[in-house]
C-alpha cells in the first residue's frame, strides 16, 4: 500500500480527470451531489466559498496496493481503507468521492477531497509526507497486506528522477559488490557507469562513518538506496570475505599505503627474493669487517697518519 497526496487549485480538472478514465468506478461520494460530474464540481466549488483565502483546497490522494492483495481487495475493502486512511490522517468532516481505477495491473483509488471542511475551516497538511507513510504502514499491517521485500519488481520505464538515478545506483552496486575484491574495484565499477562515490569522515579524524553514491545531479546517502547499503554493512562484506576493508586500506579516502620496509641483516631472504630484490639491503662495508680489535687500531691509526 502506497499513497500519493496532491494538492491542487481546481476541483474541474481533478475530477474530470478521475471519473473520466476508461472503467473508472464511483465506489463512494460523500457531501456532494453524484448525479454527474458536473453536479460533484459544484457541489465541491460551493463549499469553498466558505474559505475562500484557501488557494488550493483540492486535495487528491491516490493509494495503490500489491498486485498480490488483488484477491482480497473488493470495491467493499477498497472504501474501508480509503475511509480508514482518511480518518488516521485526520481528513474528516468533509466533502469526498472515491474512484476505482482498471487501468493498471496493480489495485489503486483516487480519493478527492475539500481541504476545507464542513464549518469552513482548512483541514491541516502538516507534515502529510510523513504521516501518510506511517498510516500506510499501520493499515498494511492491521489488514495484512503485502509488504514489499526488495526492489526486485520495480518497472524502471516508469520511474522518473531523482527515482530513476537511485534504482539504476542500486541496480549496479548490487551487481558489482560481488565482483569487486576491495573498494577500489567497486568504485573503478561504478565510475564505468557514470557512478561515484563519496565517504564521510568522523569530525577531523581519518575514521570513516557514512558513504554517498552520485549519479548525474543526485546524490543519495547508501541507506536511503537500500539499508544493505549503508557504510558498515557494505565495509563488513569485504571484511567478511576476507578482503581490502576501507578501515585497513586508505586508499578509499585518498591516502597511499605504505609498505613497511624489511628488517637489514638476518631477514627473510626468499621473500627478499621474491620481490626481485626491490627490497633487498647490500651490507655495509662496516658488515663486512671482521671484529678484531687490533684491525680497528690499524685502520685507525692509518687515518691518523694520513691527516
Amino acid at each position: 500500500m502506497i499513497g500519493k497526496i496532491k494538492k491542487g487549485s481546481g476541483f474541474k480538472g481533478c475530477v474530470n480527470y478521475v471519473l473520466g478514465k476508461e472503467q473508472a468506478t464511483l465506489l463512494h461520494a460523500e457531501g456532494v451531489l453524484a448525479e454527474s460530474n458536473r453536479d460533484i464540481i459544484r457541489s465541491f466549488c460551493m463549499q469553498t466559498e466558505m474559505n475562500p483565502d484557501l488557494k488550493k483546497p483540492v486535495g487528491h490522494i491516490a493509494l495503490s496496493y500489491s498486485a498480490v492483495d488483488a484477491p482480497k481487495l473488493t470495491d467493499e475493502k477498497m472504501i474501508q481503507l480509503a475511509q480508514e486512511y482518511m480518518h488516521e490522517m485526520k481528513i474528516t468532516d468533509t466533502q469526498y468521492i472515491i474512484v476505482r481505477h482498471q487501468d493498471r495491473e496493480h489495485p489503486h483509488v483516487h480519493i478527492v477531497f475539500n481541504r476545507i471542511d464542513n464549518n469552513g475551516k482548512t483541514i491541516s497538511d502538516k507534515n502529510d509526507m510523513y504521516r501518510n507513510e506511517q498510516v500506510c504502514k499501520k493499515l498494511k499491517t492491521k489488514h495484512r497486506l503485502y509488504f514489499a521485500v526488495g526492489k526486485e519488481q520495480v518497472k524502471q520505464h516508469r520511474l522518473r528522477e531523482p527515482d530513476k538515478s537511485k534504482y539504476e545506483i542500486y541496480t549496479a552496486v548490487k551487481n558489482e559488490i560481488g565482483k569487486s575484491k576491495n573498494w577500489q574495484q567497486l568504485q573503478r565499477q561504478l565510475a564505468e557507469k557514470s557512478i561515484s562515490i563519496q565517504f564521510k569522515n568522523k569530525g577531523q579524524t581519518d575514521e570513516i562513518q557514512g558513504i554517498s553514491f552520485s549519479k548525474g545531479e543526485h546524490t543519495f546517502k547508501g541507506s536511503e538506496i537500500d539499508r544493505n547499503f549503508s557504510y558498515p554493512k557494505l565495509d563488513k562484506y569485504f571484511g567478511d570475505a576476507g578482503l581490502t576493508t576501507a578501515g585497513s586500506n586508505r586508499q578509499t579516502v585518498g591516502e597511499s599505503i605504505r609498505e613497511p620496509a624489511p628488517m637489514p641483516g638476518k631477514a627473510d631472504n626468499s621473500f627478499v627474493t621474491g620481490l626481485g630484490g626491490l627490497f633487498y639491503a647490500s651490507p655495509s662495508p662496516a658488515d663486512e669487517t671482521p671484529d678484531n680489535p687490533d684491525l680497528r687500531k690499524k685502520k685507525k691509526k692509518k687515518r691518523q697518519f694520513k691527516l
